[in-house]
């Protein structure tokens, strides 16, 4: 595998994951309305813009992003003629709670996935998605994520996916080629078993369901499927069991047990060669190991075919914004194809819509696999309340290696079943 195709990716910092844990937004209350049909004008019509200015708060990975949302909200009010004021917020949790509290909160604003149903249940965000002219072009999974009653709440904003990132030197070290990426679990365990050696694992990933979860996609399964508790269906058993034979197999491990805080870490430190990681990583081995050369795969496939995971936020819109009509032509501007692609020019995201996809994947062919998996990507559950059991879930995969698949998924589900009976 050659090296010298890494100089565009050291110099995009991909800051997806970055942007996505300062997204972390707790549910709060507000004095929305309740129903798309109430945000409608008289007629059934969305409603008109108006003069009214816009406030946009956003949870920034750095000036640069600041500065990419902030001109591009600039060229729209020039273009509108509507006030739009860019604020990065310090704290975004607290800095929208309070909003919503006092009454008074930003008119637009980042959700993540995992926060959103909260918000769309107590009435605090405008569910103005379905009325965007580019609501077909995001990705179905992507509408998922943000579709709450059967109802497009939010347009999403951008997303990450997780692919298999692969250490060059490691790799050609091991006498392997391009012809040996792993497509199939069977030759990921074979390609891993190769590359473990000495004090490097040939395969590494966090000690969660964020990066298990992979392996459940690719059985063909799933915490939730069609809104009912699936965790432990024969399909997720196998995974968590193919994920544990390659630990008691000695050619994986988890970055916790490598004696680092994530994926990344490891691979950047060469504590192993092969990692399940998110588009994230480009920018934080160009800030921290920027010698370390590589090559990112579309993971290999399961018993179920191609899976992967993915994370994202939307552009929210408060129900209380005394211009709702100007909000939602402001997002419908920052989600085009032009406006994502400066995004992505900038600091480094992956744009949402399907359209963007083939100059995304022209512009950084090293990283398509990632924009790959947009095709068939898995939503990690967000109803109210998934997050509580996928932490539990978390604590008892710390102990994979020697515990009983069957066991911890049974306790998922009940846990599970819980939750959805608890959702609208």
């Amino acid at each position: 595998m050659t090296t010298d195709k890494h100089t565009r990716i050291r110099r995009t910092a991909l800051a997806a994951a970055v942007t996505a844990a300062a997204l972390a937004l707790a549910g709060c209350g507000g004095s929305g309305f309740s129903s798309a049909a109430d945000e409608s004008g008289a007629d059934g019509a969305p409603q008109e813009a108006t003069e009214a200015p816009l406030t946009v708060l956003i949870g920034s990975s750095g000036a640069a992003e600041t500065k990419a949302v902030t001109d591009s909200v600039a060229a729209w009010s020039e273009d509108s003629g509507i006030d739009a004021e860019v604020t990065a917020a310090s704290d975004l949790v607290q800095q929208l709670s309070q909003g919503f509290a006092s009454g008074n909160p930003a008119d637009v604003f980042y959700v993540s996935a995992d926060q959103f149903a909260g918000y769309a249940a107590n009435g605090s965000l405008e569910p103005y998605a379905e009325d965007l002219g580019n609501k077909d072009d995001f990705y179905p999974a992507l509408r998922e994520a943000f579709t709450y009653e059967d109802t497009l709440y939010c347009a999403p904003k951008d997303f990450s996916t997780l692919g298999l990132v692969i250490n060059d030197k490691l790799w050609d070290d091991a006498g392997l080629t391009e012809a040996d990426v792993p497509t199939t679990w069977e030759e990921l365990a074979d390609t891993a078993e190769k590359l473990t050696s000495g004090s490097t694992v040939g395969l590494a990933f966090s000690p969660e369901f964020q990066r298990l979860g992979a392996f459940a996609a690719q059985a063909g399964g799933g915490l939730v499927t069609d809104g009912t508790a699936t965790a432990n269906s024969a399909e997720n058993v196998e995974a968590l069991a193919y994920a544990q034979r390659l630990m008691k197999d000695g050619v994986a491990k988890y970055s916790s047990e490598l004696g680092s805080g994530w994926g990344g870490e490891a691979f950047g430190k060469g504590q192993a060669a092969m990692v399940i990681e998110g588009n994230w990583i480009a920018g934080a081995l160009s800030n921290d190991f920027p010698d370390v050369d590589y090559t990112v795969a579309e993971l290999p496939a399961g018993p179920g075919g191609k899976g992967t995971l993915q994370f994202t936020n939307c552009w929210g819109i408060a129900a209380d914004s005394d211009n709702v009509g100007g909000a939602r032509e402001l997002v419908e501007h920052l989600t085009s194809v032009d406006s994502q692609m400066a995004f992505a020019q900038a600091f480094g995201v992956m744009p949402s819509v399907q359209s963007a996809a083939d100059q995304w994947s022209a512009e950084y062919p090293d990283l398509a696999p990632f924009i790959a998996g947009g095709e068939y990507a898995q939503n990690v559950p967000a109803q109210p309340g998934a997050s509580d059991v996928i932490g539990e879930l978390n604590a008892q995969l710390e102990s994979l290696k020697t515990a009983d698949p069957q066991k911890i998924l049974d306790t998922v589900q009940g846990d599970m079943e819980a939750v959805l009976q608890d959702t609208p």
